[in-house]
């Protein structure tokens, strides 16, 4: 990851000067934004005295990182949306506007490489991947065993991009935050579900926005919640993002058991999913958004992989205990599992799951009470 010397003498002099203006270019997954927390953290600790540190992001992320105070603006953008004052033409005009020293890519992709080298920023700082590479003023490289890449935790990769801007001592720990009103509607949750009555809450997190092959079935879901409540004065509630309404209705039925609740015909936001996963005892996740969300309220938490390799996703969790089941074809990183079978999630059994689910809980309950 070594630049020419040339690079580094303007890298030390642009980061050194004061009222600098910073551009940060957010990753678009929930779960990454929540990765990226330590290296906004490091940064903000490195330069917020002396510079205005702008966020460029999805709206949908700004709700992940709604309550923390390490940006000083945001700038949104969708490529996607029919808003034209999302559009990247939009965006880049707002960068350009704000006379930027240095832009600081999170993400890998040419289309944010284009809008660093457009935004007019003096310092781009950014991974060479996806022919990006002459984009860029200061680049870095991601380690290879070969031809592949070396996996590498999306934590690590984004606060190396930090140190190369010269943060010291940065802390892989992932911190999010709530605000008044996401506290407020998850009173309002709790309250109409009754889990008010003082018992401890476990969220189960069962969807996943990259595809199926990361979805532990509906069935092994219900058959956990109905032994959790059954084995624990702990009561279930199954989160859910608009889309996985009926998955989670699927899974309170299947438990048939009162204790067990979910979210499927609430309000839904990712603010109300931060705050009932601040306050739950535990949470069982796939290796999805809700998981390292969980991560950024230092949560335990039990985590679920099929497809995935668990080795890009580490999120430094101390009190997270990571479960794989080996297979011939795995990780395979498909979307959909192209054998047809998904055993990598079928044959991770229930019972290995609840007995991580009470060995984790018990091991919460023990250090509350030292």
């Amino acid at each position: 990851m070594s630049i020419s010397p040339p690079e580094w003498l303007e890298t030390r002099l642009l980061v050194g000067q004061h009222n600098m203006k910073i551009a940060i270019v957010l990753p678009n997954w929930i779960g990454d934004a929540a990765m990226a927390t330590p290296t906004l953290r490091a940064i903000s600790q490195r330069f917020g005295s002396h510079a205005k540190i702008v966020g460029v992001m999805r709206p949908y992320v700004a709700e992940v990182l709604e309550g923390t105070t390490w940006l000083d603006g945001y700038a949104l953008y969708d490529p996607k949306s029919v808003d034209r004052s999302l559009s990247s033409q939009s965006l880049v005009r707002r960068l350009r506007s704000m006379k930027l020293d240095s832009i600081v890519m999170l993400t890998n992709s040419l289309r944010t490489g284009v809008i660093g080298w457009l935004s007019g920023a003096r310092q781009r700082v950014g991974y060479v991947r996806n022919g990006r590479g002459p984009l860029l003023t200061d680049k870095l490289y991601q380690p290879r065993d070969g031809r592949r890449f070396r996996p590498v935790s999306a934590v690590d990769n984004y606060l190396d991009l930090a140190k190369h801007l010269g943060c010291q001592n940065v802390s892989r720990e992932l911190e999010l935050a709530t605000t008044r009103a996401n506290e407020e509607a998850a009173d309002r949750v709790w309250n109409k579900l009754g889990l008010s009555g003082g018992d401890e809450t476990i969220v189960l997190c069962p969807g996943s926005a990259f595809g199926p092959a990361k979805h532990w079935p509906t069935e092994h879901f219900g058959e956990l919640a109905r032994r959790i409540v059954d084995s624990q004065t702990c009561n279930v509630l199954v989160a859910c993002g608009p889309a996985e309404r009926e998955n989670a209705r699927e899974i309170t039925r299947l438990a048939g058991r009162d204790r067990v609740v979910s979210l499927a015909d609430e309000p839904l936001s990712i603010g109300l999913t931060k705050a009932c996963l601040r306050r739950s005892r535990l949470a069982v996740a796939t290796d999805s958004g809700p998981r390292h969300l969980a991560a950024g309220f230092a949560v335990p938490t039990i985590a679920l992989f099929g497809s995935t390799d668990p080795r890009w996703s580490i999120n430094y969790n101390p009190n997270e205990i990571r479960l794989n089941e080996t297979v011939p074809c795995g990780p395979c990183v498909q979307r959909v599992c192209p054998l047809g079978h998904h055993r990598c999630m079928q044959d991770l059994r229930v019972e290995r799951v609840f007995n991580a689910v009470q060995s984790l809980l018990g091991s919460s309950r023990a250090a509350d009470a030292a």
